[in-house]
């Protein structure tokens, strides 16, 4: 782990989904080139507030590796996407990685209005 972020341009983004749309949401953010992978997880049970009441709900967890510069057009597809009023929407830079997955991960990512 010998790549520093600054290098790399890469980013996780973490998403919950009903596990009914995660599929569908997985290979469309995937298809567009705006993520080079998406992992789904399930068994995620989440607890939130929403609207005044505690609510909870069974989730799947969608991790998404992508590029810095996409951030904002996956935001958009993913906003588009999403069966959720709100879907969450958390970008993590990667400090380090490997530096053959992560140049994977950038060169798997169209730039924004590109070709």
């Amino acid at each position: 782990m010998t790549l520093g972020a600054s290098d790399s341009d890469c980013a996780v983004v973490l998403c919950t989904a009903p596990q009914d749309a995660a599929a569908s949401l997985a290979r469309g953010l995937v298809e567009a080139r705006l993520c080079a992978c998406v992992n789904v997880l399930p068994g995620v049970r989440s607890y939130y507030r929403w609207e005044g009441a505690v609510e909870e709900a069974d989730e799947v967890l969608l991790v998404i590796k992508t590029k810095m510069s996409a951030l904002a057009a996956l935001e958009d597809r993913l906003v588009a996407l999403h069966p959720y009023d709100v879907p969450e929407f958390l970008a993590l830079d990667v400090q380090a990685g490997l530096p053959a997955y992560v140049n994977w991960v950038i060169d798997s990512v169209e730039e924004p209005g590109g070709s």
